[in-house]
């Protein structure tokens, strides 16, 4: 049973609440081109876990069955245990995605957005799997079952949800145990004062424990994003972007020390002469503004209507996805990151992404015949003739002669 999968409509209907709480408090803390490049970096990293959960899973799997050193049944302690344990590993691997540059590289990601809002939660890496599992392993070492170990796992991203938002104040006792919304905005802030603070997932004791608390202060408003902005409407770009400027700056080193050492040096670090060669200015937070595409409003609800689409075919293939081989999934992904990229131009209105719209609107019928013909769908025509449908809609929408006054949504 995949829990996010059954998620789903829920994250969608709390986003929905949240924006009528935006309307009746009389506030903005969406934007429809932030908002749309949050999911779909969430849509990309579900995507991209098909691919990789294999890595997770069974390596856990692997080091659970050969290194444990307990036989631990299913008993409801167990699965406490396991709770508890896994939001432990769970800060460790977090801090450290803060506190090196390779980790950070991959988290940089979820704190892209410069908006906190519902969709922030769902802003996802699709690189994390390449080192993240090695902070849980002690996990399968003292015996804790995979299924239990997926479970929670699962349980702890749930409970991280509700905690991206401005609407919830401080909640008094709570604040000292768990993670709220107001030790969370702390966490995604990039005043001085407030960054690599609060990495609990559900505990924030750790943070208490380990000398990483800090509280929300009224004297300093968060500024929300990362000090270096990835200024971009790309979701694969937004996780690219921290390995490039790694491997540049590695590439440009005249030091092979510094040209190794700078992936496991803290975040932030870079060699002296490159720096001094390729400065690298941060943000004035008394003058920060954040990153915005001028674009009609009718563009923005075409790129939004377009992107329902890839949030309904990975619906359907997290549904199906244990039954289908690998270049399946791949091909999938294939489709899904395409159609991502095309959407992310046309947010940041380049010169060719009408162009690129007609090439993605082209390869959609291609998509579902090999989709058919792999056995993720079944044949007939009323996909067939939804797809024409929704084609033509699509391309009597991107050719309709209006101006493209630019409308800030």
């Amino acid at each position: 049973m995949n829990l996010i999968l059954l998620a789903v409509p829920f994250f969608f209907l709390l986003i929905a609440a949240e924006l009528l709480a935006d309307r009746w408090r009389g506030v903005s803390s969406y934007r429809l081109a932030d908002s749309l490049n949050s999911l779909s970096a969430g849509v990309l990293s579900q995507a991209s876990g098909l691919l990789s959960k294999a890595i997770v899973v069974l390596g856990y799997a692997f080091a659970y069955e050969h290194l444990h050193l307990f036989e631990l049944s299913d008993e409801l302690w167990v699965w406490v245990l396991a709770f508890v344990l896994y939001d432990l590993c769970y800060y460790w691997s977090h801090r450290v995605g803060h506190e090196r540059n390779l980790f950070w590289a991959s988290h940089v990601v979820h704190h892209q957005s410069e908006e906190y809002n519902l969709t922030t939660a769902l802003r996802q890496t699709s690189t994390g799997f390449l080192l993240s599992w090695i902070f849980y392993l002690p996990m399968a070492v003292l015996g804790i079952p995979p299924v239990v170990f997926v479970t929670v796992a699962a349980l702890n991203l749930l409970y991280q949800f509700w905690v991206h938002t401005r609407h919830v104040p401080k909640l008094g006792w709570y604040e000292w145990f768990f993670v709220t919304p107001s030790n969370h905005r702390v966490h995604h802030a990039q005043n001085p004062v407030y960054m690599d603070r609060n990495y609990g997932g559900v505990f924030i004791v750790w943070d208490r424990l380990f000398g990483s608390f800090q509280e929300e202060l009224d004297e300093e408003p968060v500024v929300f994003g990362v000090t270096v902005p990835l200024q971009s409407w790309n979701p694969l770009w937004a996780n690219v972007q921290f390995y490039v400027q790694l491997w540049q700056d590695a590439v440009r080193a005249g030091s092979w020390w510094d040209k190794l050492r700078i992936w496991f040096m803290p975040t932030g670090w870079r060699p002296a002469d490159v720096a001094a060669r390729y400065p690298m200015a941060k943000q004035d937070l008394s003058r920060f503004r954040k990153f915005e595409v001028p674009l009609a409003r009718r563009h923005k609800l075409y790129a939004a209507l377009q992107f329902s689409g890839y949030v309904l075919g990975v619906s359907g293939l997290l549904a199906v996805a244990e039954q289908q081989a690998l270049v399946v999934l791949l091909g999938a992904w294939l489709w899904v990151a395409f159609g991502l990229y095309c959407i992310g131009a046309w947010l940041e209105n380049r010169p060719f992404a009408r162009w690129l719209e007609l090439l993605r609107l082209a390869s959609n019928p291609l998509a579902l015949l090999w989709a058919q013909q792999v056995g993720l769908l079944t044949s007939g025509a009323t996909g067939w003739l939804l797809l024409a449908a929704w084609s033509l809609a699509s391309l009597v929408w991107l050719f309709w002669p209006m101006p493209r006054t630019p409308q800030v949504i």
